[in-house]
C-alpha cells in the first residue's frame, strides 16, 4: 500500500474506491485504484454548523475534487466507503444524530449512491480506521484486532477474523464510555466515572491546566497557559520533553487508565494486538504505548498476559479513508456471496 499520489500513466478506464472520513472539525477524501494505491486526496474543514445539507454539498464537493485531483471520472467509481461519527444506522447507512455535527437522520449512503451511481457503505469512524489498520497497517494478520484511539473523546474497535465487530445495526465498543468509578467526573455524554472522564484529552489537558496554575509546569505555564484549548497534544508532548514532570504524571495516569479498560477487553475477548492511535498517541508513541501496555498486562488475567501486543498505529490520518474504501469492498463482496448462496439454496429446493 502506497501513500503517495501516483498519477501518472493513468486513464479514463482506472476503476476506483473513494474513502471517506467525516469528522467533527475535517472531511478527508481518498481516491484508490484497486491495489489500494492513493491516486488522489482532498480535505476541507467540515462547517457542521451550517447545516446537514450544506454538509452533504461539501462532501460531495470534496470527493468530486479529490477524483479530479486523481484524473478520474466520476463514473469510474465502483465504491464508496464513509467512515462517519455515531450513532448510525449500519444498515441502512443513515447518520442518526451526529452531535458533533449537528446532523440528524442523514440518509448519507442513499445519497451518494444517487449522487455517484455506485454502491456506498456507512461505517463508525473509529470501526474503519482500526479496519484501516488491520488490513494496511499495524494490525496486519491479526486474529482479533482492538483499535483504541484516545482524543477529545476516546474511540474503540474491534476487527475479529475479518469482520468489523458490531451490533445488529450499530456500532459497539464504546471503550471511552465504559465506567471505571461510579462516583467520579462527568465525561461528555453526562455519565459518570467513565475512562473518557479521566483520560481524553480534554481530561488530560485539565490536569495539565491545574499542574500550571500551581507552579509544577512552568514550561507549560510560559507556552500555554492554562486555557485548555491552548493545551495539545503536541504542547503536552513539548511540556513534558521541556522536564515538567507533573504534565508526564498526568499523561501517565490517563494511558493507565486506558489499560485498565484495555485489560478487560482482553479479558472479554482474548485480542492478539491492541493498536492505540489518534493525535495523543502520535505526539508521544513511547510513553501512551508503554504506559497502556504495562497496565493491561496488570489487569489481564494470568492466562492472557502474553497473548497479546500494544503497538501505535501506522497509518495516521489515512487510516479512515484507506480503511473505509476498503470495508466498502469487503461489505460488497460479502453481500455478493450471501445473494448467491441464496441463490444456490432456492435452486437446490426447486430441483
Amino acid at each position: 500500500m502506497s501513500t503517495e499520489k501516483e498519477t501518472n500513466g493513468m486513464s479514463d478506464g482506472t476503476r476506483v474506491r473513494v474513502g471517506f472520513d467525516l469528522g467533527g472539525t475535517k472531511m478527508f477524501a481518498g481516491v484508490f485504484d484497486e491495489n489500494y494505491k492513493l491516486l488522489g486526496k482532498e480535505r476541507k474543514k467540515t462547517k457542521g454548523h451550517l447545516g446537514a445539507e450544506t454538509g452533504i454539498e461539501r462532501v460531495i464537493t470534496t470527493i468530486r475534487e479529490a477524483l479530479i485531483e486523481a484524473k478520474v471520472e466520476p463514473g469510474n467509481v465502483i465504491g464508496i466507503g464513509v467512515g462517519c461519527p455515531g450513532p448510525l444506522d449500519l444498515d441502512e447507512g443513515v447518520l442518526i444524530n451526529a452531535v458533533n455535527l449537528g446532523w440528524k437522520d442523514v440518509k448519507l449512503k442513499k445519497i451518494l449512491e444517487a449522487e455517484f451511481n455506485c454502491p456506498a457503505t456507512i461505517a463508525n469512524d473509529v470501526d474503519a480506521g482500526v479496519y484501516g489498520e488491520y488490513r494496511f497497517g499495524a494490525g496486519r494478520g491479526a486474529h482479533c484486532l482492538l483499535g483504541v484511539f484516545p482524543g477529545t473523546g476516546i474511540g474503540g474497535g474491534l476487527v475479529y477474523r475479518g469482520q468489523i465487530f458490531r451490533g445488529r445495526t450499530q456500532s459497539c465498543l464504546e471503550i471511552g464510555h465504559m465506567p471505571l468509578f461510579p462516583f467520579g467526573p462527568r465525561d461528555g455524554t453526562g455519565e459518570m466515572g467513565t475512562v473518557e472522564a479521566y483520560a481524553s484529552r480534554l481530561a488530560i489537558a485539565a490536569a495539565a491546566a491545574q499542574a500550571a496554575y500551581r507552579g509544577q509546569a512552568p514550561y507549560l505555564m510560559k507556552t500555554a497557559g492554562t486555557n485548555l484549548s491552548d493545551i495539545r497534544s503536541g504542547t503536552l508532548a513539548d511540556s513534558i520533553k521541556a522536564g515538567d514532570k507533573a504534565v508526564e504524571r498526568a499523561v501517565t495516569d490517563a494511558a493507565e487508565m486506558i489499560g485498565i479498560t484495555v485489560g478487560g477487553v482482553i479479558n472479554l475477548l482474548c485480542p492478539d494486538v491492541v493498536v492505540l492511535g489518534g493525535g495523543l498517541v502520535e505526539a508521544m508513541p513511547d510513553l501512551f504505548v508503554n504506559a497502556v501496555g504495562r497496565s493491561a498486562k496488570k489487569y489481564a488475567m494470568d492466562a492472557f498476559r502474553d497473548t497479546f501486543k500494544v503497538v501505535p498505529a501506522q497509518l495516521g490520518d489515512n487510516s479512515t479513508v484507506i480503511g473505509a474504501a476498503a470495508w466498502q469492498e469487503a461489505s460488497q463482496r460479502d453481500s455478493g456471496d450471501r445473494i448467491q448462496e441464496m441463490g444456490g439454496k432456492k435452486q437446490d429446493a426447486q430441483s
